[in-house]
């Protein structure tokens, strides 16, 4: 499933019904077709948030809200989760009630290229697997230094093309061809993955989106591959 020639209003559509289609097993795939590395990979994410100012962090396309758990837990902070697919933030919710962490995240329905937000009000965002399902990833990038205290940390968790053709040809043969099976049997939308394997390759690599982020103003900016180029986890810092 190519998106790259759908207008913007049209690929959002599709990503919300694509996601709320897969609600109930989203988390359930994530951790059998990663075999659970995706957790590792979210402790990485909110550990770069180690250092940065006082007051809360921002979790886009949060999803199910399994990084915003993550946040919270490793560094403490309280956590809004902000998702344009309604299913999925009623599941997380539900999902945390009676934790301890329950008060600790709240939840919007909203658009990553427009966050209902006042300008410099959080002090980190995260963005896990998000920002290749974003109509316009520059203006969400924009959207995001915005909101951020200066001083604030951008990290962005997204899948990336490994380099190694060793590991490469046999990884796009799995995403592309075995995938979709199985993540259509457990979810009942075969479409949903094989999007995912096509948005994969669509992306941009590494380096092109961390000259997306300098564009948006974000500066340092850091990035560094996770299990064999799997996925790519970005940093950017909000000038002071």
């Amino acid at each position: 499933m190519n998106t790259s020639k759908m207008d913007r209003e049209t690929k959002k559509l599709f990503v919300r019904q694509k996601f709320t289609s897969v609600t109930n097993r989203y988390d359930l795939l994530n951790t059998v077709l990663s075999l659970g590395i995706d957790h590792l990979w979210r402790i990485q994410t909110a550990k770069a948030l180690s250092d940065i100012p006082p007051g809360p962090v921002l979790d886009l396309c949060a999803g199910t809200i399994p990084l915003s758990i993550v946040i919270n837990r490793q560094i403490g902070r309280p956590v809004v989760a902000l998702d344009f697919c309604l299913d999925m933030l009623i599941y997380g919710k539900e999902r945390i009630k009676g934790a301890r962490w329950e008060k600790e995240i709240s939840f919007i329905q909203g658009d990553a290229e427009e966050i209902p937000a006042k300008e410099r009000h959080f002090a980190g965002a995260t963005i896990a697997f998000g920002l290749r399902n974003l109509a316009d990833p520059q203006r969400g990038l924009f959207e995001m230094y915005r909101v951020l205290k200066p001083g604030g940390v951008l990290a962005i968790l997204e899948f990336s093309r490994p380099q190694n053709p060793l590991f490469a040809t046999p990884y796009f043969f799995y995403l592309e061809k075995i995938l979709p099976i199985i993540g259509g049997i457990v979810s009942g939308d075969r479409e949903a993955y094989e999007y995912l394997a096509s948005s994969i390759k669509a992306f941009p690599p590494p380096q092109e989106v961390a000259k997306m982020m300098e564009k948006a103003g974000f500066n340092p900016i850091s990035f560094r591959p996770m299990t064999f180029g799997i996925v790519h986890l970005y940093v950017g810092r909000r000038p002071a």
